[in-house]
């Protein structure tokens, strides 16, 4: 079943120990806003995925991020988020890789939620795996009356 939380509030998302951020839901509009963030535009057509995917999830966490604890400057000064600050912050493995399990994944995980069994895409066997042994040999026909 396909649970809607219809009140569409931010919420806090622990990154790592110590730092946590209040993103907004991850919603049609912010993901198609991201899609057309001039940075993901600006990614060369001959790109990695990888780098497609930095870049997206910069952008990305640039609108859904309004604040956040445990986040300082050189001289461990907290500091509000900015554009530079979160780009900064996604390019620490640990903090990219949560951002991507607890954010990101979390929203592309409606896939899993609506067919509990979907249509194979070219007929309903097709792409399915055998799951019986092949016969040794030949069954008998049926006796008849």
């Amino acid at each position: 079943m396909l649970t809607l939380d219809l009140t569409n509030t931010p919420r806090w998302h622990d990154l790592v120990p110590g730092v946590r951020a209040e993103l907004r839901p991850l919603t049609t509009a912010l993901m198609v806003g991201t899609r057309s963030d001039p940075a993901v535009e600006a990614v060369p057509v001959d790109a990695s995925d990888e780098e497609r995917a930095v870049a997206f999830a910069k952008a990305l966490a640039r609108r859904a991020v309004l604040t956040w604890e445990g986040i300082g400057d050189a001289d461990g000064n907290p500091i509000d988020p900015s554009p530079e600050a979160v780009d900064a912050l996604l390019d620490i493995w640990p903090i990219f890789e949560a951002f991507q399990l607890t954010y990101v994944s979390k929203g592309l995980l409606l896939d899993q939620e609506k067919n509990v069994s979907a249509s194979s895409p070219s007929g309903p066997s097709a792409g399915a795996s055998a799951t019986a042994k092949r016969a040794k040999r030949p069954a008998k026909p049926a006796r008849r009356g």
